[in-house]
């Protein structure tokens, strides 16, 4: 078997040729590893949209976190002695990138949602007090006032945030060392007094910080090409320097290791 390492221009090019649209990382598995938040968010989703009348997704990707949680219900269904359909009487999701909107629609079709193009900073596209849940996994940022707005008197907002810094050992490879207000714009303190002016209550707010690794730099390019956030400009050509000073650092020193930031938050609509 051949276990010559890899040419960094034949890693770049498969990095390249991934498709970038949806919330799936599975292509990640044997090229990067990521530690996951204790509280394992989707499952929760599932507990918190059982019984649930109306339910919002926000930001919703290509509906992968939203469909696992409705097809856990769904097996909860399959084995319950009463039958009893545990799953929102309606559900709702919001997406902004077209082909991600194609994709989560074709997705949760199947499980009666609605899945709205809305982009991301615009208005929520829905009445006052519709919705008695609202979740979001990695919203790009939260319109606390528009997410108190649609929620109903009593509900909830439950959502897992990227945090402050996350990644940041690889994104300050490539733009260099950020400023403390960039480096700590999405700090959860800063969230809860955010989320307490719209007029919500934070019940809980949890934080962890998890170990990131990279394996080769193919998984570096899909990554920076799918997150696309954390180096707003990247392309392969604009960084091909920095592409091979990373290469040649996994070769040599092995996984490229970073630290994810991650925050659980549950807040409610006050009744009033």
């Amino acid at each position: 078997m051949d276990v010559r390492p890899r040419a960094f221009e034949d890693l770049v090019a498969e990095g390249v040729a991934v498709p970038t649209e949806g919330w799936d990382f599975s292509w990640f598995e044997g090229r990067a590893s990521e530690e996951r938040p204790s509280w394992g968010y989707a499952r929760s989703m599932a507990e918190r949209l059982a019984g649930t009348t109306a339910a919002l997704d926000i930001q919703t990707g290509g509906g992968e976190v939203l469909g696992f949680a409705l097809d856990t219900l769904a097996d909860a269904d399959a084995d319950a002695a009463d039958n009893a359909d545990p799953r929102p009487l309606l559900t709702a999701a919001t997406e902004g990138w077209p082909p991600n909107v194609a994709k989560a629609t074709a997705l949760l079709r199947p499980h009666g949602v609605a899945v709205v193009a809305s982009e991301e900073d615009a208005p929520l596209p829905f009445a006052d007090a519709a919705f008695d849940l609202v979740v979001s996994r990695h919203p790009v940022r939260a319109h606390w006032h528009e997410i108190a707005r649609v929620l109903r008197p009593g509900g909830t907002y439950f959502a897992q945030h990227v945090g402050p810094s996350s990644v940041y050992e690889l994104v300050e490879h490539f733009v260099g060392t950020q400023p403390d207000a960039t480096r700590n714009a999405r700090h959860p303190d800063r969230e809860r007094a955010a989320a307490e002016a719209a007029g919500l209550d934070v019940v809980e707010l949890r934080a962890e910080r998890l170990r990131v690794e990279f394996y080769d730099i193919a998984a570096v390019v899909h990554f920076l090409r799918k997150v696309i956030w954390m180096v707003p400009d990247f392309s392969v050509e604009k960084y091909e320097d920095r592409l091979r000073a990373l290469h040649k650092r996994i070769e040599s020193e092995g996984p490229f290791a970073a630290h994810s930031t991650r925050h659980l938050f549950d807040a409610r609509k006050p009744v009033t």
